[in-house]
C-alpha cells in the first residue's frame, strides 16, 4: 500500500500537501514500469505549473514520459540532485526522490486517496 499521507493521479504522480506547499513526485508503480531511467527534466524555481499539464519529462531507455502536475502554483524548490541520481526513484520514490515543491493555488479534482490509487494500479495490471 502506498503512503496514506498524500494523494495520487491516475498518471502516477503523487503530491503531499503541507502548509500550502505541495511536494510532488512519481510513484513506485511509475518507476517500475519505466525502468532503466536515463534522463529527468524538472522546472526551475519560480516556474509556474498548472493542474493536469506537463511540468517536466522523464526518460527511460524505452520511452519519454511527461510528468503531470496534480496542482497549480509556483515552483518554490526543485530536487536538483535527482537528475544525477535517478536510482533514488527506485530506492525511495515517496521520500528522497521528490521532484518539485509548489506553492499551492489549486489542486486537481482528479486526485485519489491511496486505496483508490492502489485499485487503479491493480486494474491497469500492476
Amino acid at each position: 500500500m502506498r503512503p496514506n499521507d498524500r494523494k495520487y493521479l491516475k498518471s502516477h504522480e503523487w503530491c503531499k500537501i503541507e502548509n500550502g506547499i505541495a511536494t510532488i513526485g512519481i510513484t513506485d508503480y511509475a518507476v517500475s514500469h519505466l525502468s532503466d531511467l536515463v534522463f529527468l527534466d524538472l522546472p526551475n524555481k519560480g516556474a509556474s505549473v498548472t493542474t493536469g499539464e506537463s511540468f517536466g519529462e522523464i526518460e527511460s531507455v524505452k520511452a519519454v514520459s511527461s510528468l503531470y502536475s496534480p496542482v497549480s502554483g509556483e515552483v518554490v524548490d526543485a530536487n536538483k540532485e535527482l537528475p544525477d541520481n535517478l536510482e533514488l526513484l527506485a530506492q525511495d520514490p515517496f521520500g528522497k526522490a521528490w521532484m518539485i515543491k509548489v506553492k499551492l493555488t489549486a489542486e486537481s479534482q482528479d486526485l485519489l486517496a491511496a486505496a483508490a490509487y492502489d485499485a487503479h494500479c491493480q486494474a491497469e495490471g500492476g
